[in-house]
């Protein structure tokens, strides 16, 4: 199940006051702070051509309601992300937003494959760089794209915040309603890349002087996830 559209909210609100409060205590970063762009931001992205050679394998299962309204979720939060990145890189300009925002479509393309595959009609009917059919996930959009283009320091903490919550919706899916193989498949898969990019988001604001803090994730979880190596998806 995904983030209710009520606790959803709640971490829209969180998340705008943690930003203000940033912005507040920091100045836009210096010209000589030059970010340092690891080669490796999108390196396990999905392949998409493999993944669907293994759905194929897989048998094709009743797909519940909640399921199906999981997988339509994802679509639009996936979107998101690479939507997000995308405006953040012609923004400011840094290969890791370029990257990570590629990765982000393989990663969407990846979920449509899933509603293709049970015949479900994709809620992304347009592919417009910030357009969403969920409110929701629209009202997040607005707000991440204000916030990150203030400078690149915020625009970093955007992209960890994204990941993080990537993580949660994910995990919390696999946890309470999915239960056939192929979605188990694809969502494992993402989230090992959400959690390939939080590591790259936080590395980058290192590389800058910032300790970034976890706003969604639990401490233990935050720290697990840092301290381990890249996972090859």
């Amino acid at each position: 199940m995904h983030i209710s559209n009520t606790a959803f909210s709640r971490l829209i609100r969180s998340f705008i006051l943690v930003s203000t409060l940033f912005n507040t205590a920091c100045t836009r970063e210096d010209d000589d702070n030059i970010i340092s762009v690891g080669n490796n931001d999108n390196a396990t992205s999905i392949n998409n051509n493999n993944l669907s050679a293994a759905l194929d394998a897989l048998p094709l299962e009743a797909v519940s309601p909640e399921e199906i309204d999981g997988l339509y979720y994802m679509r639009e939060e996936e979107k998101l992300a690479h939507d997000v990145y995308t405006v953040l890189y012609s923004t400011h300009g840094q290969n890791i937003f370029n990257n990570i925002s590629d990765s982000e479509q393989t990663h969407t393309d990846a979920i449509k494959l899933l509603i293709e595959r049970y015949s479900l009609t994709d809620p992304v009917t347009d592919i417009t760089v910030g357009v969403f059919q969920n409110t929701t996930l629209q009202g997040l959009y607005d707000a991440l794209i204000a916030d990150g283009s203030a400078s690149l320091i915020d625009a970093l903490k955007v992209g960890a915040t994204i990941e993080e919550i990537d993580i949660i919706d994910i995990q919390t899916e696999l946890d309470t309603h999915v239960d056939n193989q192929d979605i188990t498949l694809i969502y494992e898969s993402l989230l090992k890349g959400s959690r390939n990019h939080l590591r790259s988001f936080v590395t980058n604001l290192e590389n800058l002087g910032i300790n970034y803090a976890p706003q969604y994730l639990d401490q233990a979880v935050y720290d697990d996830i840092i301290n381990s190596p890249a996972e090859t998806q």
